[in-house]
C-alpha cells in the first residue's frame, strides 16, 4: 500500500479496535466520549466517539494487501501481502502464547516473484490463509498456505529475497504451498464460500471461477469483466457482489451463468465495495474521489431460482464526511456502524440510519420499526385521545351493531353511545322518514313516499304559492300574530322536523311532554312559545325550576316572560333586547328574540346556530312565506353541506345534495360507518350507484375484515342486501362436474346463478326433496361420500338409518341435522371426502383419512379453522 491511499480494517473480535494500513500499520482503540472529555492524544471520530493510537508497524514495507487473523487466538495476528509477492504474518501487540509467537516474523514465499493483489482468511479453517498474486507464465496464481506448516530449510534463491529488508532466518520461509490453483492467469481478488471449507472464489483476469479444492484439475467459471472485490453475502452465502469499472454485478451462485442484478453504473471508478455484517442485504460501494457511499438494500428482493426478472432495489447515499473517502469498513457487531478514513488518515465514526418504517393496526396500535428494533407507541394513563379517535368509535360501534336496527331506526343513535347531538338528529330524521313513507304508501301507493326522502328542501319546493298567512290568537295574551296557514307539504314538514305526529292533528303537546320527560325544558318552552302559547311555556320554566334537574334561573326567565308586553316602545322590550344575549342558553335566547322581534322578521331565531336545524325549519315553516321558506331552506342547506353537518339531512334527504353533505362530513370525521349505514336507509338506486357511497360502503366492509369482525360484516351485507336488492353478490364457489366441468344445478346453462343452494338440486335435508346422484349435464354418476357410500347430492337426513356407516360415524338418528351437513366437502391434498356432516363427525375422534390405506391427516392441514373472529375473543 505504499504510495496508495490508505485501507481501514475493523478487528473481527475486539470491536473497539481497528487498523489503519498505508505505508504502516497503526493500531487504534475506539473509546466513548459521551460522559467524558476528550484524552491528550486522541483523535475525535464522533460526537459520542474518539479513538486513541496503541502501537504502530512499520517492519512490513512494500504493503500491497492485509487481512486480520479470523480466530479469537491470537488477537492481533496479521498477513501483508507484498510488492514481491511473500505473505508476512506480523502482529501489532505482545502475545504471551509461546504457541502463537513462533508465527509472528513467518514469510510464505512463491516461486517467482510478483505482486500480491489480495489475501483471505479460510473462515472455517483459520490456519488456511489464501494469496491472489499477479500472472506469471510458469506459475500458478492461487496460492492457499498452511500458517502452522512445517518451516521449509531449503535455500531461496537470491531473486525472490531481493526486495526483503535486512536478514530473514530461513526456517521462517515457508516455500511449499498447500494447494497452487489458476496457473497461467492473474488473481484480483478472492474470497472463502462460508457454505464448504473448501470451495473458493477467485477474480481471475477475465472469469469469475469457482475452485474445489477437493478436485483442483477441475473449476466452475464464467467469463465477465467483473472480477474485483468479489465478496460473499454473510447472510446469503448465495449471493456474491462483484465489480469492475463503475459497475457492480450481483451473482447468484445458484444460477451462475450471468450476475442476476447490475447496479446502476457510476461515473467515477469504484474502489471497494461490501456487505454490511450486521444487516441482510445492504451492500456499501465506494468511488474514487468522492465522499459519498451509495447503499443498496436487497433485503426485499429474493431471487428465486428460474426467476429471469430483476429484483428492484432501494438506493440511498450517505456522506460520513466532507472530504473524499479513501477506504471504510463495516463494524462487525455495532448495527450499520462503519468507520471511513480520507487520504490524510482523518477518521470519522458513522452509523448508517435505517429508514424508519410506521405500522398502524386496525385497533390503533402504533409500532415503529427501526432496524432491528421494534417500538410500540404506549398511551399515557391520563390520556383519552384513544377515546376520542374514530376509529376506536367506530369498532364500539359495530360491536353494539350500531347502524343495523332498521325497526326503531331512532335507536342507532344509543347504540353509537348517545353522545353526539348530530348522529341523534340523524337518526331521528331517518327514522320520522321511514315511518311516514310507510304511511304514505298505505295510503296511496307510489305517491308521495319518495319525495320524503327527498328532503324538506324537495317538499317546500313542491308547495310555492299554495299557502297564505292567517291572524291566529295567542294563549294567555290578547294579541295575535300572522302565521301561515298549513297544507300538506308543510304538515310533513312539520312532521319530519319531529313537532307533530302523524295524522292531521297539528297539536304539538305530545312533543312537548317528551321534551319535558327528557329534561329540555328551554326547548320545550321555546317550542311552546313559536306555538303562541305563552301559558304554557312559562308553565314548563316554573317546572324546570322546581325539578331539581333544572336551572333554578329559570325561575327568573319565566318572571321575565311574565311581563311581556306588546307595546313597541315599553321598558321591558328595551331590557329584554340587550340583555338576551347574555343568556347562555340558546334557546331562551331566541324566547325573547322573538317576543322582541317585528312582525315576519326573525332572523334571530332563524340565524341562531346553536338552536337545532329541526327546530328552526319548523319555526320556519309556521311563520315564513313560500319565497321566504324557500330561500331560507336553500342558504341553509348550503350551509349544511359546507360544514358537513348531519343535521342537514333533514333538508336534504337522501339525495345528491344528501351525498355532497354526507362527503363533507367524512372529509371532516373520517365516519365512513354512518355514511354507509345512511346512505342504505332509503336511498334511490342512482343515489347507490355514486361513486362516493360505493367506496364509503367497500371501505367499511375492508374495515370490519381488518378488526377480523367477520360476522359483523357479514350482517352488513345481509342488511346491504335487504336495503339494496342489486348488490346481493353472485355466487362464488360451485361444485363442477368432474367430467363434464358444469355447475352440478338444474337449468345451469339457461339460467345465471344468483345464489342459488344445494336445495334447488335436492340436499337440503328435506325428504320430500328428489334426490340427484348424478350430474344434471352428462348424467355422470356424482362421487361417493367415504363413510357413507352414498352418492353425493343424497340428503343426510335420507340416508339409510340402518346403516353400518352410521354407527361407525355415530350419527343421531332422532335429530335432525343442518343444511351444512350436506354439503360436498373434500381434502384438497388426498382428494377424499364426502357429506361434511359425515366428515366431522370422523375427524372428532380421527386424525387420518376414512379412506383405507390412506395416511392423510385431512382436518390438520386446515390452517384457518385456527383463526377465531376478533368479536369472539374475550378480552
Amino acid at each position: 500500500m505504499s504510495g496508495t491511499k490508505p485501507d481501514i480494517l475493523w478487528a473481527p473480535h475486539q470491536v473497539d479496535r481497528f487498523v489503519v494500513c498505508d505505508s504502516e500499520l497503526s493500531l487504534y482503540h475506539v473509546e466513548s466520549t459521551v460522559n467524558s472529555e476528550l484524552k491528550a492524544g486522541s483523535l475525535r471520530l464522533s460526537e459520542d466517539s474518539a479513538a486513541t493510537l496503541l502501537s504502530i508497524n512499520s517492519e512490513t514495507p512494500y504493503m500491497k494487501c492485509v487481512a486480520w487473523y479470523l480466530s479469537y487466538d491470537p488477537e492481533c495476528l496479521l498477513a501483508v501481502g507484498q510488492a514481491n509477492g511473500r505473505v508476512v504474518l506480523t502482529s501489532l501487540g505482545q502475545d504471551h502464547n509461546s504457541k502463537f509467537r513462533d508465527l509472528i516474523g513467518k514469510e510464505f514465499v512463491p516461486k517467482h516473484a510478483r505482486q500480491c493483489n489480495t489475501l483471505a482468511w479460510n473462515p472455517l479453517d483459520s490456519n488456511w490463509l489464501a494469496a491472489g498474486l499477479d500472472k506469471h507464465r510458469a506459475d500458478f496464481s492461487v496460492l492457499i498456505w498452511d500458517i502452522c506448516s512445517k518451516y521449509t530449510p531449503d535455500i531461496v534463491p537470491m531473486e525472490k529475497v531481493r526486495l526483503s529488508v535486512g536478514e530473514t532466518e530461513t526456517s521462517l520461509l515457508v516455500t511449499k504451498p498447500l494447494y497452487e490453483l489458476g496457473q497461467n492467469d492473474a488473481c484480483l481478488s478472492l474470497c472463502w464460500l462460508p457454505r464448504d471449507q473448501k470451495l473458493l472464489l477467485a477474480g481471475m483476469h477475465r472469469n469469475l471461477a469457482i475452485f474445489d479444492l477437493r478436485n483442483t484439475s477441475q473449476k466452475m467459471f464464467v467469463n465477465t469483466k467483473a472480477v474485483q472485490g468479489v465478496t460473499v453475502d454473510p447472510y446469503f452465502h448465495d449471493r456474491v457482489a462483484s465489480f469492475y469499472e463503475g459497475q457492480v454485478a450481483i451473482w447468484d451462485l445458484r444460477k451462475f451463468e450471468k450476475p442476476v442484478l447490475t447496479l446502476t453504473e457510476q461515473p467515477k471508478p469504484l474502489t471497494k465495495v461490501a456487505w454490511c455484517p450486521t444487516r441482510t442485504g445492504l451492500l456499501a460501494t465506494l468511488t474514487r474521489d468522492s465522499n459519498i457511499i451509495r447503499l443498496y438494500d436487497m433485503q426485499h428482493t429474493p431471487t428465486p431460482i428460474g426467476d429471469e426478472t430483476e429484483p428492484t432495489i432501494i438506493e440511498r447515499s450517505v456522506q460520513p464526511c466532507d472530504n473524499y473517502i479513501a477506504s471504510f469498513a463495516w463494524h462487525p457487531t455495532s448495527q450499520n456502524r462503519m468507520i471511513v478514513v480520507t487520504p490524510n488518515r482523518t477518521m470519522s465514526d458513522f452509523t448508517v440510519f435505517e429508514r424508519i418504517s410506521l405500522a398502524w393496526s386496525p385497533i390503533t396500535s402504533l409500532m415503529w420499526a427501526c432496524g432491528r428494533h421494534l417500538y410500540e407507541c404506549a398511551e399515557e394513563e391520563n390520556d383519552n385521545s384513544l377515546e376520542k379517535d374514530i376509529a376506536t368509535k367506530m369498532r364500539l360501534r359495530a360491536l353494539s351493531r350500531y347502524g343495523l336496527d332498521t325497526e326503531q331506526v331512532w335507536r342507532n343513535h344509543i347504540l353509537a353511545g348517545n353522545e353526539d347531538p348530530q348522529l341523534k338528529s340523524l337518526w331521528y330524521t331517518l327514522h320520522f322518514m321511514k315511518q311516514y313513507t310507510e304511511d304514505m304508501d298505505q295510503k296511496s301507493p307510489g305517491n308521495k313516499g319518495s319525495l320524503v326522502y327527498a328532503g324538506i328542501k324537495s317538499i317546500v319546493k313542491s308547495s310555492l304559492g299554495m299557502v297564505e298567512s292567517s291572524r291566529h290568537n295567542w294563549s294567555g295574551l290578547d294579541k295575535q300574530s300572522d302565521i301561515q296557514n298549513l297544507n300538506e307539504e308543510r304538515i310533513l314538514a312539520l312532521q319530519l322536523c319531529g313537532w307533530i305526529k302523524k295524522g292531521t292533528d297539528v297539536d304539538v303537546g305530545p312533543f312537548l311532554n317528551s321534551l319535558v320527560q327528557e329534561g329540555e325544558w328551554e326547548r320545550a318552552a321555546a317550542v311552546a312559545l313559536f306555538n303562541l302559547d305563552i301559558r304554557r311555556a312559562i308553565q314548563i320554566l316554573n317546572e324546570g325550576a322546581s325539578s331539581g334537574k333544572g336551572d333554578l334561573n329559570l325561575n327568573v326567565v319565566a318572571m321575565a316572560l311574565s311581563g311581556y308586553t306588546d307595546e313597541k316602545n315599553s321598558l321591558w322590550r328595551e331590557m329584554c333586547s340587550t340583555l338576551r344575549l347574555q343568556l347562555n342558553n340558546p334557546y331562551l335566547c331566541v324566547m325573547f328574540a322573538f317576543l322582541t322581534s317585528e312582525a315576519g322578521s326573525y332572523d334571530g331565531v332563524l340565524y341562531e346556530n346553536k338552536v337545532a336545524v329541526r327546530d328552526r325549519v319548523a319555526f320556519a315553516c309556521k311563520f315564513l312565506s313560500d319565497s321566504q321558506l324557500n330561500r331560507y331552506i336553500e342558504k341553509l342547506t348550503n350551509e349544511m353541506k359546507e360544514a358537513g353537518n348531519l343535521e342537514g339531512i333533514l333538508l336534504t334527504g337522501l339525495t345528491k345534495d344528501g351525498v355532497d353533505l354526507m362527503e363533507s362530513y367524512v372529509d371532516r370525521t373520517g365516519d365512513v360507518q354512518t355514511a354507509s349505514y345512511c346512505m342504505l336507509q332509503g336511498s334511490p338506486l342512482d343515489v347507490l350507484k355514486d361513486e362516493r357511497v360505493q367506496y364509503w360502503i367497500e371501505n367499511y366492509r375492508n374495515l370490519l375484515d381488518a378488526w377480523r369482525f367477520w360476522h359483523k360484516r357479514a350482517e352488513f351485507d345481509i342488511h346491504r342486501s335487504k336495503l339494496d336488492p342489486s348488490s346481493k353478490p353472485l355466487a362464488q364457489v360451485f361444485v363442477s362436474c368432474n367430467f363434464c366441468g358444469k355447475s352440478i344445478s338444474y337449468s345451469c346453462s339457461a339460467v345465471p346463478h344468483q345464489g342459488r343452494g344445494f336445495s334447488q338440486y335436492g340436499v337440503s335435508g328435506s325428504p320430500t326433496k328428489s334426490k340427484v346422484t348424478s350430474c344434471p349435464g352428462c348424467r355422470k354418476p356424482l362421487p361417493r361420500c367415504a363413510l357413507c357410500l352414498i352418492n353425493m347430492g343424497t340428503p343426510v337426513s335420507s340416508c339409510p338409518g340402518g346403516s353400518k356407516s352410521d354407527e361407525k360415524v355415530d350419527l343421531s338418528k332422532d335429530k335432525k341435522l343442518a343444511q351444512f351437513n350436506n354439503w360436498f366437502t373434500w381434502c384438497h391434498n388426498c382428494r377424499h371426502g364426502g357429506h361434511a356432516g359425515h366428515m366431522l363427525s370422523w375427524f372428532r375422534d380421527h386424525a387420518e383419512c376414512p379412506v383405507s390405506a390412506c395416511t392423510c391427516k385431512c382436518m390438520q392441514l386446515d390452517t384457518t379453522g385456527n383463526l377465531v373472529p376478533a368479536e369472539t375473543v374475550q378480552p
